[in-house]
């Protein structure tokens, strides 16, 4: 079996991994012409920890892996209002979480790639073509190739799903919100921060810092807004919005690098009734993003990843993989998008009385017994997606 897929992303490497693993020939076409730097800080344990686990991966994860000790709420002059126990936290996922940027998971799975995986920078799709038993793919570097199977794992604003499915616009849910991430240097503010990741407990928008090895600090920064348009210049569009924030955030907004080394995008979900077409399928983000409201889009696209790698390799047939990946999935998926909206007023409060009520939340947190089912407030159902497939867990299509 031959297998395309499109996106050398996290979910893109991870499937790419796995199948490699089980003997499958993979090429990986990556629009960007190389490993891109930009991302945020991510809580991530769930599914996707027990596929890095089980892919053998998981000591090279922890190894990369930051030492949080609180996520703190600060006012305008930098006193803590409130707090999220990290400890505590991972006790409630038994332990199995690390705080990692996104940037280093990802370079972590593309280490571990076996020499089989043939990965092109610099070649993202630009035509899709259905054979039947078979796809063509024409990549932007002007090759032609022939797979089995395309898999389109480009995350939230997927060319290969625009190509197949249709446009973005019939399948993205908009949820109120901008996010952005950024790296940037200060002594000062890296001390101030210490091992913590600071938040400003502010209405309608947020920016927060917590510290990198190097001595940077990474600046992660969401605010609410009904226009789902992206600014034409990032770094500009941060200081029009937050530059009203106290504590350290005019510092932080005056060493913003270039737009060009800002993250920035809208925060979405992606809901489609089908995710497989053909000789098509999609993956991660772009056929399921829950959104960092939801707090586990790493973690998912990993998971789903590895299942559909599984079932690619045990079922009699491509359809019939196609049929038990999205079966398998799409339930663990619904369930954490719906978290993720019920969530999205105390993720970010609209005004003071939703303030102080997540104040009063993150305070009783903190009493005896009441952390773990706090914490599945916030994280939703766990699920055994992964571990059960250990045991030859399997769907075939009815």
């Amino acid at each position: 079996m031959k297998v395309a897929i499109c996106g050398a992303g996290i979910t893109g490497l991870a499937l790419a991994h796995r199948l490699a693993t089980l003997g499958v020939e993979v090429v990986v076409l990556e629009r960007a012409s190389g490993p891109r730097e930009q991302g945020y800080m991510i809580d991530f344990f769930g599914p996707g920890f027990d596929a890095v686990e089980e892919m053998g991966l998981l000591p090279q994860v922890e190894d990369v892996a930051y030492q949080v000790d609180e996520a703190s709420l600060l006012d305008e002059r930098g006193r803590r209002r409130a707090s999220i126990d990290y400890v505590q936290f991972a006790k409630s996922v038994g332990g199995r979480l690390c705080s990692i940027m996104r940037p280093d998971l990802e370079r972590v799975l593309r280490a571990g790639l076996p020499s089989t995986v043939d990965v092109r920078f610099g070649a993202g799709v630009t035509g899709v073509e259905d054979l039947g038993d078979r796809v063509r793919v024409t990549s932007a570097d002007g090759e032609t190739l022939e797979a089995d199977l395309l898999v389109g794992a480009d995350g939230i604003h997927s060319t290969v799903r625009r190509l197949v499915f249709g446009e973005e616009s019939r399948y993205l849910r908009h949820l109120g919100f901008h996010t952005a991430a950024f790296v940037f240097e200060d002594e000062e503010i890296r001390a101030r921060v210490g091992e913590r990741f600071c938040l400003t407990d502010t209405i309608g928008m947020q920016m927060g810092f917590y510290g990198l090895r190097d001595g940077k600090l990474a600046a992660f920064a969401v605010h609410r807004t009904t226009d789902p348009a992206l600014p034409d210049d990032a770094r500009a569009a941060l200081r029009a919005t937050y530059g009203s924030l106290g504590w350290a955030v005019p510092q932080a907004l005056a060493l913003c690098p270039p737009s060009g080394e800002v993250y920035y995008d809208q925060v979405a979900q992606i809901e489609m009734p089908s995710w497989s077409r053909g000789r098509v399928v999609l993956v991660g983000d772009s056929c399921y993003a829950v959104s960092l409201l939801a707090g586990q889009g790493a973690s998912l696209g990993i998971a789903g990843a590895f299942v559909l790698a599984e079932q690619l390799t045990r079922s009699p047939s491509i359809e019939t993989a196609l049929a038990a990946y999205e079966e398998l999935v799409r339930p663990v998926v619904t369930e954490k998008q719906q978290v993720a909206r019920r969530g999205a007023r105390w993720f970010l409060p609209a005004n003071r009385f939703l303030l102080q009520a997540r104040r009063f939340f993150l305070h009783v947190a903190h009493l005896p017994g009441l952390e773990r089912p706090l914490a599945a407030a916030v994280t939703g159902k766990s699920t055994a997606l992964v571990t059960n497939l250990k045991g030859g867990a399997e769907i075939r299509s009815r």
